[in-house]
């Protein structure tokens, strides 16, 4: 029987030995099951103090919530490229956006413009499918613990559910996920209208952290476990793992995996190379934001502290 994803192994080390990498998962594990306690136990005195979670669902609809801890900036008067406005405006990440302007979707002052890197100003009227936009001034941001059957989009033509169907009814500015959890991937999920942030954590050359949770059909022998240690050959090139442990000695099918790659459904194409089925995948860890305490589905506003921890990650942080 495969067990839950969890969130227990929230720290790798480089280049350890499976055996320290197993002590530590234990360690975090008697770690992770203390706070739980202390956390339960004052759970009741902090939601006086504390923003509560939202969350969606059928049996669990949006809750009130206090107002975001939005930081605020003054709007920026001189040009910038299409492309960044529109990631500015809170309407998509850059590269996005650039897509966007490609495509013959946007238009500046009546006019369709095809190139991203036309430079506009706040003066410009500037409109993304016939929808005027504007620069945001109040920034946004916040950690979705995603669950399965949610799409990563601002829009689905298909109408199926989207992350902003979670948060829409409680947040009021427009925000768009930072990267992507393809649909039946679940866990951690930044959204943000922080252009400049939602591109330098996107960006492949600061390779930013990311911890799944991997759970396969069948255990994963020694042989593979080597293999994809070493990299493997995918249709789009090399593809490499920063760390990778058994997240339980007992269940070889339950896998750690920890890599900075970018690419699309990369984790999924790492096993099935090597001829194993992904049955599972929770993002438990991104750019050191993790999903302790937030139920699946449920979301919560970054503090100031990890606003300001993302404002300066750097390369390999």
């Amino acid at each position: 029987m495969n067990k839950k994803p969890g969130h227990n192994f929230a720290k790798f080390a480089r280049k350890k030995s499976n055996a320290a990498i197993k002590e530590e998962f234990k360690q975090q594990k008697r770690k992770v099951k203390k706070e739980r306690e202390e956390y339960f136990e004052k759970k009741k005195a902090a939601a006086r103090a504390a923003r509560p979670i939202t969350g969606f669902g059928r049996n669990n609809p949006p809750q009130q919530t206090a107002p975001a801890p939005v930081i605020s900036r003054p709007v920026d008067t001189g040009q910038m490229p299409l492309n960044k406005f529109i990631a500015h405006a809170g309407v998509a990440a850059r590269r996005e956006a650039a897509e966007m302007v490609k495509k013959g979707l946007v238009k500046v002052n009546g006019q369709v413009v095809s190139e991203p890197g036309h430079k506009v100003s706040a003066s410009d009227e500037i409109r993304v499918n016939n929808k005027k936009i504007f620069l945001a001034k109040n920034l946004v941001y916040i950690l979705l613990n995603k669950p399965k059957d949610f799409i990563t989009t601002t829009d689905d033509p298909q109408k199926r559910k989207t992350v902003l169907d979670i948060i829409s009814s409680t947040v009021k500015e427009r925000v768009y996920p930072v990267g992507r959890l393809d649909r039946n991937t679940s866990g951690v999920l930044l959204l943000t209208n922080d252009g400049e942030l939602a591109q330098k954590l996107t960006h492949p050359s600061n390779e930013v952290r990311k911890l799944y949770h991997v759970t396969l059909d069948r255990p994963l022998d020694k042989k593979d476990f080597d293999k994809i240690l070493a990299g493997v050959t995918l249709e789009d090139g090399p593809a490499t793992v920063d760390v990778l442990a058994y997240a339980d000695s007992k269940d070889k099918s339950q896998v750690g995996v920890e890599i900075h790659s970018g690419k699309n459904r990369i984790v999924r194409r790492i096993f099935e190379s090597v001829g194993y089925d992904v049955k599972g995948l929770d993002r438990v860890m991104f750019a050191g934001l993790t999903k302790k305490n937030v139920d699946r589905g449920k979301f919560r506003y970054l503090t100031e502290k990890e606003i300001r921890n993302l404002k300066y990650f750097g390369k390999g942080k």
